[in-house]
């Protein structure tokens, strides 16, 4: 055997140790930037049950069921801003999930091939604007019309159904726990309608064809085939919006009214925790204010993460019940 010959012949061992090594590098990568982010999110955690921890001292549960917030006394609760947080998001899905799935059937199903690439295209610069920006607009466009065309239409009529009424009764302010919706309602429309569109672009076109073919209508064609093979991502695209909406700080803070007080009415300011904390924590003196801050800043960060894992729950489940059909 020649040279040549044990050349070639040791090359793939070599190359075999070669692959081996940068598997086993790649592997330990991957494997510490996964153990990262769960100790990043474990720091985060202790660090803020720690700042929190003298004003769950004091209040204990109380905290979580009082609606007082007075700086002055120094006698805090949570109350209004978890009411607000959820209220203002709950109005978000309401309004952004049907509308974001409107838009996504019409690009992908309904839309004219040389409308869909500007549509999508709005779509996403929507999307990329910052929240500020939505924020502003609210404040100063949004908030007037609304106040002068809208709430006394709706203080007038729904605001005298029974049980209800609540809920819409007040002062057309313009800025309130409604309006404060709307704007996050807005704003999730974009991210959740690109989230949909790409679901449903991956949607197999022989099955919509096959649908087609054999005489169903569109909207057959969208319930029987486009939804069942998308539905685990429609689930998760959802509550990542909800998780989105939930966060959400500098837009509410400009139309939400930032009133600590609790308001059975849609139309009164009201405060999330999020705006709570970008209003008042440049400004918390003493040990127990900021503490009660950075508690509410433990509370967003537990509804987000059930939020999430209720998702991921039912993901799994819809992934085990078309496992057992399959």
């Amino acid at each position: 055997m020649n040279s040549t010959q044990k050349a070639k012949g040791a090359h793939p061992v070599k190359a075999g140790w070669i692959g081996q090594i940068a598997d086993a590098v790649f592997t330990n990568l991957t494997r510490i930037c996964a153990i990262l982010v769960l100790l990043i999110i474990l720091a985060m955690m202790v660090s803020l049950f720690i700042g929190a921890w003298p004003a769950f001292k004091k209040f204990g549960l109380s905290f979580l069921v009082s609606s007082e917030w007075n700086p002055v006394t120094e006698d805090f609760g949570a109350f209004v801003a978890i009411y607000g947080t959820l209220v203002t998001s709950v109005i978000a899905m309401l309004i952004g999930v049907p509308v974001s799935f409107g838009i996504a059937i019409f690009i992908t199903e309904l839309c004219p091939v040389w409308l869909k690439r500007p549509v999508s295209t709005a779509i996403e610069l929507l999307a990329a604007i910052p929240s500020i920006i939505y924020g502003m607009w609210g404040l100063f466009v949004f908030a007037p019309f609304f106040a002068d065309h809208i709430e006394p239409w709706i203080s007038d009529n729904l605001g005298q159904i029974p049980l209800i009424g609540e809920l819409f009764s007040g002062p057309p302010l313009g800025i309130g726990l409604l309006t404060a919706g709307i704007i996050l309602g807005i704003m999730v429309i974009p991210f959740m309608a690109s989230v949909f569109r790409d679901l449903f672009e991956v949607v197999p076109p022989v099955l919509k064809e096959s649908a087609y073919g054999i005489g169903a209508t569109t909207w057959e064609v969208i319930k029987k085939i486009v939804l069942p093979y998308t539905k685990i991502g429609v689930v998760g695209g959802t509550m990542l919006g909800l998780g989105r909406a939930l966060g959400e700080t500098m837009a509410v803070t400009f139309v939400i009214g930032n009133a600590d007080r609790l308001e059975t009415s849609l139309l009164m300011p009201g405060n999330t925790i999020s705006s709570s904390l970008a209003n008042q924590f440049t400004e918390a003196v003493g040990e127990m204010y900021t503490s009660s801050l950075i508690a509410l800043g433990l509370i967003l960060f537990f509804i987000t993460f059930v939020v999430l894992s209720i998702a991921k729950f039912f993901l799994v489940r819809l992934t085990m019940r078309e496992g057992t059909r399959t």
